[in-house]
């Protein structure tokens, strides 16, 4: 996964974050010990360690609670409370760790200084950054080529993402529709013809093409001596769409795009290492869960009669068939016409303990299995039903290029988007099974699983 503008604005988030972490400590230690006291503290009593092993359980809470999602930080409300839970959870966390080890002990009275003091700073810093991502005066401004469907999704994605740090400044026609119209949010600001005189006016930084017919009225010209001459960044729709949604839209993809700016070739070493890593994790996963999936087992026979699991087919790499292992979640008559059905949140087919077992994801736990026998990977898009890869795969574009890799027990799409259950949410999560593939790397896989044990744990999220 590369590394773009708004990575990077995360990745300072969390370094500022972890400055505050750290300096509100010493501060706190300051405060309540002097400048003699805090020396000591940090100089002869391992002081330094100690607030850094406490800072950095402070930001994993911080990131378990959706504190680096951008979009919390624009709702001030959301933004207070989750502080408060997020800090009130890691001082109880560490008050629970220095009771087990007490060398880690900083001090009661400094804690109690620090988690307010920390609280109003981290505040205050958070509601600078909300002031600044949605100042209409800050961010690349962007002008949008086109004013087709295309066009406004692109532009919809900025408005909806004003954290990203782009604001749309306008569209430029390319149809003979006039200067000033509205169009969404904005209006058309000027026609192709006059393209180098809007960017020049409207001091433009980004020009972002969402034009799929580019003869006649496309302004090539202009657009290539501008490239050529570094006056201003000009990027594919496709391509910045991507970047800000996280998902490859279906109606922007041309097979060239897609060919040309997908990854690089896989080797041998990096395959076997993917590999040994994932049933790794499945192993991992399958000791830690045992005591888990006991109470579920046991709690799925004295409910409902019928089978303790349930496999059921799906298709795999290649379009390969096997057979998906899970705890049964839904009354054993569940389609007993043998029609599939589309699951849905709600179910009435799901019983009382498979209501659980499902939000909590516990029905999962099987399939560690099905990734040790090497027919799934830890990561990748979800497996789906044959007759529902035969339906899609008729309904819609590039489906089945979902299988050119291995199926997931979790996937980018699961994190994204909330449980599917239509051919419409297919589309909506095959637009990001496609950012998967085209983007799949060690550094993506791991934030996949981060995320995912932070959905399991506050039991939220797609499947």
């Amino acid at each position: 996964m590369s590394v773009n503008r708004f990575s990077l604005r995360l990745f300072w988030l969390i370094i500022a974050d972890a400055a505050i972490l750290y300096g509100g400590v010493i501060l706190a230690m300051y405060i309540r010990l002097g400048l003699e006291g805090t020396a000591y503290e940090l100089n002869e009593r391992n002081g330094w360690l100690k607030i850094g092993i406490a800072s950095a359980i402070s930001l994993l809470i911080l990131y378990f609670y959706d504190l680096y999602d951008y979009v919390v930080m624009t709702n001030r409300r959301e933004l207070m409370l989750r502080l408060v839970q997020a800090l009130g959870t890691a001082w109880a966390l560490l008050a629970l760790s220095f009771y087990f080890v007490p060398s880690l002990l900083i001090g009661r009275g400094v804690s109690v200084i620090s988690v307010p003091l920390i609280l109003g700073i981290l505040l205050g810093w958070r509601m600078c950054i909300h002031a600044l991502t949605g100042h209409p005066e800050i961010g690349e401004k962007i002008l949008v080529v086109g004013t087709g469907q295309t066009a406004l999704d692109t532009a919809e994605a900025v408005w909806e993402r004003r954290d990203a740090g782009y604001r749309i400044v306008g569209f430029v026609s390319e149809n003979g529709a006039k200067p000033r119209e509205k169009l969404g949010r904005s209006e058309i600001v000027g026609r192709a013809a006059d393209l180098e005189s809007v960017i020049r006016s409207e001091n433009i930084d980004r020009v972002v093409i969402a034009v799929r017919e580019r003869r006649g009225a496309f302004p090539t010209e202009a657009l290539l001596k501008m490239s050529l001459a570094g006056d201003v960044s000009i990027e594919e729709c496709t391509s910045f769409f991507e970047r800000i949604t996280g998902k490859v839209h279906v109606d922007m993809l041309r097979p060239s795009w897609l060919i040309f700016a997908g990854r690089r070739r896989d080797t041998p070493v990096k395959t076997v290492f993917r590999e040994v890593l994932h049933r790794l994790l499945a192993l991992f996963g399958l000791v830690l869960s045992f005591p888990i999936a006991l109470l579920a087992a046991i709690a799925i026979k004295l409910e409902s009669r019928g089978p303790l699991f349930y496999r059921q087919e799906r298709v795999g790499k290649g379009g390969r068939t096997f057979n998906v292992i899970k705890f049964r979640s839904m009354r054993a008559d569940a389609e007993a016409d043998g029609k599939p059905i589309w699951a849905k949140n709600g179910d009435a087919r799901v019983t009382s303990v498979g209501r659980v077992i499902r939000k909590l994801r516990i029905d999962e736990i099987p399939q560690f299995w099905n990734i040790l026998k090497g027919e799934m990977s830890f990561v990748g898009p979800r497996p789906e039903r044959p007759h529902f890869v035969d339906q899609l795969a008729k309904d819609v574009p590039y489906y089945e290029h979902r299988h050119l890799v291995a199926p997931g027990l979790t996937g980018w799409a699961q994190i994204k988007y909330p449980y599917g259950a239509s051919v419409d949410d297919a589309v909506q999560k095959l637009q990001y099974d496609l950012y998967y593939i085209k983007n799949q790397s060690l550094t993506l896989d791991l934030v996949i699983v981060f995320e995912t044990v932070k959905t399991v744990l506050f039991g939220k999220g797609g499947r």
